[in-house]
């Protein structure tokens, strides 16, 4: 693991006599575990109290658990302190897990942290499987994250991309380089907050921050998490605390915001007839006045939604784009191909527009190849095993967690024939039979970046609308170098959401004037 975050193995690896002594309780790991006659996954060997964390220090766990399964195969089983957790890393157990028996692996586990930052799993994300869960789904898929409300946010990308396209080609004046990564995190969060909120947010530094503590809480390696029945993990750990005043934060500012809306719904600012271009704090809000969903929409849910929403819209779509920047700038030959695409495509009308972003096929393979060798989330969410069942012939026990090592998956050469997976080579799904046919669309389990089945990301077709716009646009207008001849470092950071350790210093060229600069 990376940053700090490394070091805490350290730390349990030096507490674990001291939480064998004082936690004199047998460790609760499901009874299943010691049944006879459980054909139970192999896994490495452990180590009391702590299980097989101390095979994960010092790495990225996605990285850690991919060199794991080589020796002990596609689906294993480790214990991360007292947790039985299953991985998957080949696409026939992953089709196992997200097809077969959706059903059963559709829960999620909610441990103390990930209970704190949602609010004990009100939001969409991290709910458990049931009506509460079912409910809010189809909300965000009819109501709020629908093709014909993704559509009609256009303007807001629109405008969002042209202000950040302004910034970069008035830096580019001076010939230095421009630090990207926080031009596009402000490109994202601010399009995001507009659809949501139906304003940038003042705060938004605010709520990244806050972002970022929850994504780095919100993981599974703290104490109170690895180990629920232990007081001394919970008296050492603070992540609780931390995950509680992150969440409060952020509610905190969406009162004012929320109090706004009501306003201006209850003095008529806003029309009482649904339109396809409300804020999405707005339509929530009809729908909570409407009163006709089976399960009330309360404040506290509807604050958790949009928590959710703004999360997956700027976190991973930034995190996204940034990697297919970085991976373009890497690989000149495919840079080449998709700005000379783009310029061909839009040369005519001096700019990017995006109902013609269709006509983009080599700059959509690209995304693609980013997104399969750097999905932002490398393990997707965990799942919990609701009922016993086998994967790949191995029995998976009642309340285990379930992770899907989707970056495993975007590597593993059987899947990827033809050429090094580790390669950026957007061309592999150009050819005829294998990856040609491969998509990320839920029904091809070597390629997961949105997950697939019930808990699949609902809000695909958000992210991709602000990766999309913005990547053609900045490949319309400007060439990109990188200063010095030193390469990017592609070095990965620790979190639920993995980044790039490194910033994205760059070096704009102006080819295509921006309009008003």
């Amino acid at each position: 693991m990376a940053d700090h975050s490394y070091y805490l193995y350290l730390g349990l690896a030096l507490a674990s006599l001291l939480l064998v002594l004082a936690n004199k309780r047998r460790q609760r790991i499901p009874a299943a575990l010691g049944h006879h006659g459980l054909r139970l996954p192999p896994g490495p060997w452990q180590l009391p109290v702590i299980g097989t964390l101390h095979h994960l220090a010092g790495q990225l766990p996605h990285r850690a658990m991919r060199d794991l399964a080589r020796c002990h195969g596609p689906v294993m089983l480790l214990r991360m302190g007292e947790l039985p957790t299953v991985v998957v890393s080949s696409r026939e157990a992953a089709r196992e897990v997200m097809k077969v028996h959706d059903a059963a692996f559709s829960s999620r586990p909610l441990n103390a942290t990930v209970g704190a930052i949602s609010n004990g799993g009100r939001d969409i994300i991290f709910a458990p499987y049931g009506e509460h869960w079912r409910q809010l789904r189809k909300v965000a898929i009819t109501e709020l994250l629908s093709a014909r409300r993704v559509l009609s946010f256009r303007r807001v990308r629109e405008e969002e991309v042209a202000a950040m396209l302004r910034s970069v080609a008035a830096a580019s004046t001076s010939s230095a380089a421009v630090e990207m990564r926080a031009r596009l995190s402000a490109l994202v969060s601010d399009a995001s907050a507009r659809v949501l909120l139906g304003d940038r947010c003042k705060d938004r530094d605010m709520f990244l921050r806050e972002l970022d503590r929850a994504n780095e809480l919100a993981t599974g390696f703290n104490p109170a998490d690895l180990w629920p029945s232990s007081w001394l993990a919970r008296r050492l750990s603070t992540s609780v605390r931390r995950a509680q005043e992150c969440r409060e934060a952020v509610y905190r500012m969406l009162d004012g915001i929320i109090q706004e809306h009501l306003k201006k719904m209850d003095g008529g600012g806003v029309d009482e007839g649904q339109a396809d271009d409300d804020d999405l704090i707005t339509v929530l809000l009809r729908i909570q006045r409407n009163g006709e969903l089976k399960i009330p929409l309360e404040m506290d849910v509807l604050k958790a939604v949009i928590f959710d929403l703004f999360a997956g819209g700027s976190d991973t779509s930034a995190t996204a784009l940034e990697w297919c920047m970085a991976e373009l700038v890497r690989n000149p030959s495919a840079m080449e191909r998709a700005t000379a695409e783009v310029r061909r495509t839009f040369g005519a009308h001096g700019a990017v527009a995006e109902h013609a972003l269709g006509d983009l096929r080599y700059l959509h393979l690209a995304i693609r190849e980013a997104l399969r060798l750097h999905p932002p989330l490398p393990l997707l969410l965990p799942r919990e095993c609701q009922e016993p069942r086998r994967v790949l012939g191995y029995d998976v026990p009642r309340s285990a967690t379930v992770l899907v090592n989707a970056w495993a998956l975007g590597r593993d050469a059987r899947c990827w024939p033809g050429g090094d997976p580790e390669e950026f080579r957007p061309e592999r799904f150009e050819e005829n039979g294998g990856a040609g046919e491969v998509d990320f669309k839920g029904t091809d389990f070597e390629l997961l970046p949105f997950g697939a089945g019930r808990r699949m990301c609902p809000g695909m077709m958000f992210g991709l609308a602000n990766v999309e716009l913005a990547l053609a646009s900045l490949l319309f207008h400007f060439d990109w170098e990188v200063p010095g001849v030193a390469e990017l470092d592609m070095t990965e950071t620790f979190g639920v959401t993995v980044r790039r350790k490194a910033g994205l210093l760059l070096r704009p060229i102006v080819r295509v004037p921006v309009p008003g600069v």
